[in-house]
């Protein structure tokens, strides 16, 4: 089992991220300031609409600011599944998050025991305001790779929906991922990671619930 599941981990456990609860009196808290689409027909552009674009581009909004609130440091308990009949295997982590380079991205460190092994992982998260869009990064010392995810925020279930791809180090073909971000309370949050098992059906692979300490 413990050689099974250590190729798996970095597919398994991507993205470990941290979000504001969403208030349910609020149906569209995230995503609150939607960048200017800004379109030039005329080429070159003059440089008033460059600045103009670039500041849109790099200033941090509410959205930000909504992330920044889950600095700290967090409780996880996770549950993983290496195929869809494999026995679920049990870890908990400590999770730090803090916000970098001047309030831009969010950074969470992710660290414990995996299988009697030590474990470290980093993720990144960021709201591009250009693309309007979550996208996700994670790292971690039992892979070699840079795992990358996109999604949307969903105001009906108060989640972020990620979608994304990935090697599989044992067939070396690319497959797809998918994570469901949920926002229980301001205090506890739930991930949910879905692989695709070798006879190319979906299962849950693994369950994670963050409670802030």
């Amino acid at each position: 089992m413990k050689k099974l599941l250590l190729p798996l981990f970095s597919i398994i456990f991507i993205n470990f991220i941290s979000c504001k609860d969403i208030d349910p009196k609020v149906d569209n808290e995230y995503n609150l300031e939607i960048p200017e689409v800004i379109v030039q027909n005329e080429l070159p552009p003059d440089s008033a609409t460059i600045n103009r674009a670039w500041e849109k581009h790099m200033t941090p909004s509410k959205t930000h600011e909504i992330m920044a609130q889950d600095n700290g440091v967090w409780e996880e308990e996770i549950t993983m599944w290496a195929s869809r009949k494999s026995d679920p295997v049990k870890s908990t982590f400590k999770v730090i998050n803090k916000m970098i380079l001047g309030g831009r991205y969010q950074e969470s460190t992710h660290k414990g025991d995996m299988m009697g092994m030590p474990f470290e992982g980093i993720s990144t998260l960021a709201y591009d305001n250009t693309a309007q869009e979550y996208v996700s990064t994670w790292i971690d010392n039992m892979g070699t790779g840079i795992m990358v995810m996109k999604g949307q925020f969903n105001s009906d279930t108060k989640s972020i929906n990620f979608e994304g791809k990935t090697i599989d180090p044992l067939t070396r073909k690319e497959k797809k991922l998918k994570e469901i971000f949920t926002y229980i309370d301001s205090n506890t949050q739930k991930i949910e990671m879905f692989d695709i098992d070798y006879d190319g059906k979906q299962f849950k692979s693994m369950e994670a619930i963050l409670k802030r300490k």
